[in-house]
């Protein structure tokens, strides 16, 4: 008797969900009746209002249910679902689920489908075949194969990647670093959670190109603290890699040397800035460098280094397999290739979207999210974390990418979504703005460390103001906001005003303010 295999997700999205004890059952129930069965515990597929999804390889191919209980699984036995049988769970064919059909995976092409912690999964998806490819390029053709692509680092600011890569090349030392900096801090987000659970070795894969194209013999991630279950599958995946020749020594008979090691941050926001996240791994206090030098010249322990967030270098191994100009092929203008986007907040169907950059709000929103998950209409979307603008639901047409963004006064940031019905209070949001600033600010510079403290206090003025006062609060506001933008040192207080502000000129009804109160100059 052939053993069936049954994949029940070990992402932590979903073991919050339950995914842990629907496992627990389903080997209980699969004892009790003398079932022969394989658990395969993979990453989650990203479709959060149906976690836990587990799914059951039939001579069909694979079949979905969701979402499934601990007290379903008797049930579903019952229902021959090992075989695919009919039940008011069954999903079908997960590809042929929409959200996933319409969506264009490139960099999540394993999320959910491997065994995060097997090399022959990974090997038998396409993995390692662009780090094959790069062993045989000599560093230049790589660093400019990355150029051709396109691809924009996709942690926040949209720098091109190639030129990174191509700076740390063209510095000499005899000592360069490869940091990934995994500290995904903003709200809505987790994507890189899920591309370190649930398909490790890309990132790792993708460093270990990096390495090769720039002559970096060390590599770091640094994790935030607050992600255990990928610290243990990450720590998992490095000693695979190491014992596969993948990492170490000799990297693929290249004669080149590579090792990766994990660092744990303390929960610092501020160190999802790569400056502050490096002052952290050299043992000092988070807080930001003065830039130049920038650390593609001067990083890690002053030497040359390139700084990249998880999802960027996760997207290498895809461009150096299947080539720069295919990458390309996705996107619009300068905004080149997939995002993988978090739909989050008050919406029905959350979760992970890799999309073609140029994809709509509305389309994220509606067609992929179904609206809000109270009903109600509407209101807000806040797009690209705390620091991200707030856009009303007329402006839900914008295409999502970098430059259309900015020109609203927006900004992609790390790809997070989060939706706002009709009962959010809008000027409590841009309070929150201030205040996060206020908590997380690293003290270095005046404008971000007394200016979201003051922030909050005109902010809270403005709210409780009669209408003359009014004014002035907004005149003070405005010079506050304008102070933090061009004085910060970082993107924390320099990003802070873009939800004040978008609240401000969208919503002024919420702070008791007429339609005009805040013109642009």
């Amino acid at each position: 008797m052939n053993s069936t295999t049954v994949f029940i997700p070990r992402d932590s999205g979903a073991l919050s969900l339950g995914a842990e004890r629907v496992a627990v059952a389903l080997m209980v129930e699969a004892n009790r009746r003398r079932l022969d069965l394989t658990i395969v515990r993979n990453g989650s597929r990203g479709l959060y209002w149906l976690e836990p999804m587990i799914e059951v390889a039939t001579p069909q191919g694979r079949i979905a249910y969701g979402p499934v209980a601990a007290e379903d699984v008797a049930l579903l036995l019952d229902a021959d679902f090992l075989h695919g049988g009919d039940h008011r769970l069954r999903l079908g064919p997960p590809e042929d689920i929409p959200y996933l059909r319409k969506q264009e995976r490139l960099t999540f092409a394993r999320v959910g489908v491997i065994d995060p912690l097997s090399l022959e999964d990974y090997r038998a998806h396409g993995g390692y075949q662009g780090l094959t490819r790069a062993v045989s390029m000599k560093p230049e053709e790589i660093v400019e194969e990355l150029v051709l692509s396109g691809l924009r680092g996709r942690g926040g600011a949209g720098f091109p990647a190639g030129i990174k890569w191509r700076t740390t090349l063209q510095a000499a030392s005899e000592q360069k670093y490869i940091v990934c900096n995994a500290d995904e801090g903003d709200s809505g987000t987790f994507s890189d959670r899920m591309i370190m659970e649930g398909d490790p070795l890309v990132l790792l894969e993708g460093m270990t190109i990096a390495a090769l194209a720039v002559g970096a013999t060390r590599g770091f991630i640094y994790l935030r603290s607050e992600y255990p279950h990928a610290l243990r599958t990450l720590s998992e995946a490095i000693a695979l890699a190491e014992r596969a020749g993948y990492l170490g020594n000799d990297v693929c008979g290249s004669g080149k040397a590579f090792r990766i090691d994990v660092r744990v941050g303390a929960g610092a926001y501020i160190c999802g800035e790569e400056t502050a996240m490096l002052e952290s791994l050299e043992g000092k206090r988070g807080m930001v460098r003065f830039k130049p030098p920038l650390p593609a010249i001067a990083g890690l322990f002053g030497r040359p280094t390139v700084v990249n967030n998880v999802i960027t270098l996760a997207t290498v191994p895809t461009i150096l397999e299947r080539g720069g100009n295919f990458y390309k092929g996705y996107g619009m203008g300068r905004s080149l290739g997939t995002l993988p986007i978090q739909l989050a907040g008050n919406v029905k169907r959350p979760g992970l979207i890799e999309k073609a950059m140029g994809v709509t709000l509305r389309e994220l929103v509606y067609d992929f999210g179904g609206g809000t998950a109270s009903g109600r209409p509407l209101r807000a979307v806040q797009v690209g974390g705390p620091l991200g603008a707030y856009f009303p639901e007329s402006m839900l047409d914008l295409p999502l990418d970098y430059e259309t963004l900015a020109a609203k006064g927006g900004l992609v940031g790390h790809g997070g979504i989060v939706v706002f019905d009709d009962t959010v209070d809008m000027a409590r949001q841009a309070r929150y703005a201030m205040e996060f600033c206020a908590l997380e600010s690293c003290g270095k510079c005046t404008p971000c460390r007394i200016g979201s403290t003051r922030g909050v206090e005109v902010i809270d003025r403005l709210i409780a103001a009669r209408d003359g006062e009014k004014q002035r609060a907004v005149a003070l506001l405005r010079d506050l906001c304008d102070t933090m933008t061009a004085g910060s040192l970082c993107a924390l207080g320099g990003l802070t005003p873009l939800p004040v502000t978008s609240a401000l000129r969208h919503f002024p009804e919420d702070f008791g303010l007429p339609a005009t109160a805040w013109q642009e100059r």
